[in-house]
C-alpha cells in the first residue's frame, strides 16, 4: 500500500485532503508543523483540531517542530525586506523552505510515496512537455498556484493536491458529512505570525531596534511631512500616512539611503517592465528567447499579457503590453500559459 504524509494545518482543507487520500486507498499519516509561538502559526488549537481529524480517520499524528527553520527562513527575510524598503511574501517563503523542503524531506526519510496538502491547485505529468506541470485550481477564486511557483520537478513527482478539482463549498460539505471538528472553521487570513497586521510593531519586537523617522517627500523632492520609520510603509499604501493634502497621497518609492518615503497623488502611477531573479521554471526548462506569456504580479491580481526573456544568467525581464500599477520589489512575478504555471521569481527592479 502506498504511503502518504498529509500536512495537517488544523483547517478544513487539509482535513478533507486527508479524507480523499484515505478514500483513494493510501496509508495516511498526518503531521502538523509547529512554526511559531502557541497562539499564532501552528497554534495549540490548530494542532488539537488536526489531531482530532486524524483520530477520526484512524491516522497516526505527529508534530514537527520547525520553529528555528521558520525563524531563519521566513521571519528573518521578512524583517530584512522591510528594512530594505521592499515588500516580502512570507507565504511563498514558507512553502518553499518549510512545507516543500523540511516537511517534504521528513516525508521522504520515513518512506512516504507522496506529500499531500490542502492547496487549491493541480499537478500532473504532461507527456507533451515531458515534464510535471502545475496548473491553476478548478475553482479560480481559491487558486493558490501563485504561491507555489517554486516547486521543483522532483517535488511535483511526489506531491498530491486533492482539492485542485473541487470548490471550497464542496470541501466544506465533505467535512460536515464526516463530522470534522473544523468543518465550519474560518480560513486563515493575512500573515499568520502578525495576526493584528501591525508589521512594524512585530519587527521592532523581534529586532529590539528603533527605526528613525524621516521625511515624506513628493516627486519633486519637496518635504510634505514626517514618516515614522520606513518599516511602516509599502509601495501603493494610502492609509495611515498622516499627511494632509487636497488629494490622497500614495507611497511611490522608499529610499532607504536617504531615509525618505516618496509620495505621489497619482493613484494610477504605473510601469510596464520589471526584472526578477531567483527564478524557478516548471513547465519549461528555461526561456532562451522572448516568449509571449501572461504574468501576475500580486496574489489577488489577474494575469496580464507580456513578453518575457532572459537578460543574463540570473535575471528575467518581463515587459507588459499595458502599464501595471504598483509593481513592488520583493513580491513575486509568476508566468502563466493559460492555466499552466510556466515559472516565477522575485521582483528586484521596476523599470
Amino acid at each position: 500500500m502506498r504511503k502518504a504524509l498529509i500536512a495537517m494545518s488544523g483547517g478544513v482543507d487539509s482535513s478533507v485532503a486527508a479524507f480523499l487520500m484515505k478514500e483513494e486507498g493510501f496509508h495516511c499519516s498526518g503531521a502538523n508543523m509547529r512554526l511559531y509561538d502557541s497562539d499564532k502559526c501552528g497554534s495549540a488549537k490548530d494542532r488539537e483540531d488536526a489531531a482530532s481529524v486524524c483520530n477520526r480517520l484512524g491516522m497516526d499524528f505527529t508534530v514537527f517542530d520547525f520553529q528555528q527553520e521558520f525563524k531563519e527562513c521566513v521571519i528573518a527575510r521578512f524583517i530584512q525586506c522591510y528594512e530594505s524598503g521592499i515588500t516580502p511574501n512570507p507565504c511563498i517563503d514558507c512553502n518553499r523552505h518549510l512545507k516543500f523542503s523540511r516537511f517534504y524531506d521528513e516525508a521522504m526519510k520515513t518512506g512516504c510515496d507522496v506529500v499531500v496538502t490542502g492547496h487549491y491547485v493541480r499537478a500532473a505529468y504532461d507527456k507533451t512537455r515531458g515534464r510535471y506541470v502545475l496548473r491553476k485550481a478548478y475553482d479560480e477564486t481559491k487558486d493558490q498556484s501563485y504561491v507555489l511557483y517554486s516547486l521543483t520537478q522532483e517535488q511535483l513527482a511526489h506531491v498530491r493536491f486533492p482539492l485542485g478539482e473541487m470548490s471550497k463549498a464542496k470541501a466544506r460539505e465533505i467535512a460536515l458529512a464526516n463530522g470534522f471538528v473544523n468543518a465550519n472553521k474560518h480560513d486563515s487570513q493575512d500573515i499568520c505570525f502578525v495576526p493584528d497586521k501591525d508589521y512594524a510593531a512585530f519587527i521592532r519586537e523581534q529586532t529590539q531596534k528603533d527605526y528613525a523617522p524621516g521625511d515624506f517627500v513628493d516627486e519633486t523632492g519637496k518635504v510634505v511631512g514626517q514618516h515614522k520609520g520606513i518599516i511602516h510603509y509599502t509601495i501603493g499604501q494610502r492609509k495611515g500616512l498622516g499627511v494632509s493634502a487636497d488629494m490622497p497621497y500614495y507611497v511611490a518609492k522608499i529610499d532607504v539611503e536617504k531615509n525618505q518615503v516618496v509620495l505621489t497623488k497619482d493613484n494610477n502611477k504605473s510601469s510596464k517592465s520589471l526584472l526578477a531573479d531567483n527564478f524557478n521554471f516548471i513547465a519549461v526548462e528555461d526561456i532562451n528567447e522572448p516568449v509571449r506569456i501572461k504574468a501576475k504580479i500580486r496574489y489577488r491580481a489577474k494575469e496580464e499579457w507580456a513578453s518575457a526573456y532572459r537578460v543574463d544568467a540570473s535575471t528575467i525581464r518581463v515587459d507588459f503590453d499595458e502599464p501595471q500599477r504598483a509593481i513592488t520589489c520583493g513580491q513575486a512575478v509568476v508566468l502563466y500559459d493559460n492555466d499552466v504555471v510556466v515559472g516565477g521569481g522575485t521582483i528586484t527592479a521596476v523599470l
